[in-house]
């Protein structure tokens, strides 16, 4: 038990530098078995569900990309001894890139999954928010943004029935949060404070945050950044291409500078 009641699930426990994983908007500590089990063996990980989602539903608010990462840096100060890597995932690749600003002591790098950016694309309008807002007001309302809008690829029958169960799984404040504001929310100011090295993975086909919309709003704003396009993969990168994902974040951790 860390971080208040966030439920921690860690594992590995050999490696030199940690893994510390962050979920998007819907998902939950699970959206990342698949990636970790392509992981070596000894690789540590720290996964939790954030605050008003999943085990950390009951967590009272504010549910705001501020009080997420205060969560992620205190998981992480609490679960890991040394170094770290932030691994965040749309929502979560908003809250990693907040808690990278405040450059809190041994991260070593962030990998940024499908990311929300710093800058909000030009397409996130209030009425493009008012609609986002619904999108997991119901099973049905999960199946259609999941073969409309989260992905490319077809999802194991497993998988997409978590997925529904993780994106009902919040009170409606938390659910509606990100939609209504985060999303919305201009950290360009705070990604630039990022020193460590950063590497950005865009799925080809994503529809939430296509590689063009990463190149515009964040790539000027985050230093150190490069980015590469995973083909044939949608939004949800964790669940349709994590194979991709494990090899990606473990280059990245083979290469990224440890200070000692």
């Amino acid at each position: 038990m860390a971080g208040g009641s966030l439920r921690v699930r860690t594992g590995g426990g050999g490696s030199a530098v940690a893994l510390v994983f962050t979920h998007y908007w819907g998902g939950s500590a699970g959206t990342w078995d698949e990636v970790v089990r392509r992981l070596p063996r000894e690789q540590t990980t720290v996964r939790f569900d954030q605050r008003g989602w999943g085990t950390s539903r009951a967590l009272p608010g504010p549910y705001h990309l501020d009080r997420l990462a205060d969560d992620l840096i205190r998981v992480a100060g609490e679960c890991v001894a040394g170094p770290f890597v932030l691994v965040g995932h749309s929502m979560g690749g908003k809250v990693a890139q907040l808690a990278a600003a405040r450059r809190p002591s041994g991260l070593a790098g962030l990998v940024l999954v499908a990311p929300a950016p710093p800058s909000p694309a030009a397409a996130v309008t209030e009425e493009y928010r008012q609609g986002l807002s619904h999108a997991y007001d119901s099973p049905e309302s999960v199946g259609h943004a999941l073969d409309h809008v989260l992905t490319s690829v077809t999802l194991p029958q497993d998988t997409r029935d978590a997925v529904v169960r993780d994106s009902l799984a919040a009170p409606d404040d938390a659910r509606t949060e990100w939609p209504l504001r985060g999303i919305a929310q201009d950290i360009t100011a705070q990604a630039r404070d990022i020193e460590v090295p950063v590497a950005v993975l865009a799925g080809e086909h994503d529809a939430v945050e296509p590689p063009s919309v990463l190149r515009e709003c964040l790539l000027p704003f985050v230093p150190h950044a490069s980015m590469t396009v995973v083909p044939g993969a949608g939004h949800l990168l964790p669940l349709e291409a994590p194979g991709a994902v494990a090899d990606a974040v473990r280059r990245f951790v083979a290469a990224v500078p440890v200070r000692t």
